[in-house]
């Protein structure tokens, strides 16, 4: 019985060093120079999101200034309306036109992936301060080249202007 007893008291004493040891003692705790400092010596902590530049208009494509109606440039012209009702009457237009293929359209980026005349590009479609501008674009976003392309916005062109 003693011997019991001993043990008890032992472990309740070990016990209890263990978590004095554990609770107070420099030696298990962890500390930060940096928390130590008066408030205002403490470096500045900057959020994530302000740390960056702001790139939100770092790739808007500029567009061409409208007058009333429809304004022609070599691959695009500009016409009045929202974007999404010009996105839509584009993509009326272009199962109008014979020859076009529609591979594929992106609402949300205003695009329509055409093959026209056996070439293959971007139609886009951009709501700006001025207007709404439709181009023929490659798949890089540069106005695209050849015949096909202007032949086709012409086409557009004249659904929107009436000429």
């Amino acid at each position: 019985m003693r011997s019991t007893a001993f043990l008890s008291r032992a472990g309740a004493g070990l016990l209890l060093v263990g978590l004095a040891a554990t609770s107070g003692c420099s030696w298990f705790h962890k500390t930060n120079d940096l928390y130590a400092q008066a408030p205002e010596a403490r470096p500045l902590e900057v959020p994530p999101d302000l740390d960056q530049p702001n790139v939100a208009n770092a790739v808007n494509i500029p567009v061409p200034a409208a007058s009333s109606g429809a304004q022609a440039s070599a691959v695009g012209f500009t016409t009045t309306g929202t974007r999404d009702d010009v996105y839509a009457k584009v993509g009326e237009a272009l199962g109008a036109v014979e020859g076009v293929n529609i591979a594929s359209r992106a609402e949300a980026l205003g695009v329509y992936d055409v093959n026209y005349e056996g070439s293959n590009f971007l139609v886009r479609v951009v709501g700006g301060a001025e207007g709404v501008y439709v181009s023929a674009v490659d798949p890089r976003g540069m106005p695209a080249s050849g015949d096909a392309p202007r032949k086709l916005i012409d086409s557009l062109r004249t659904v929107f202007t009436g000429q």
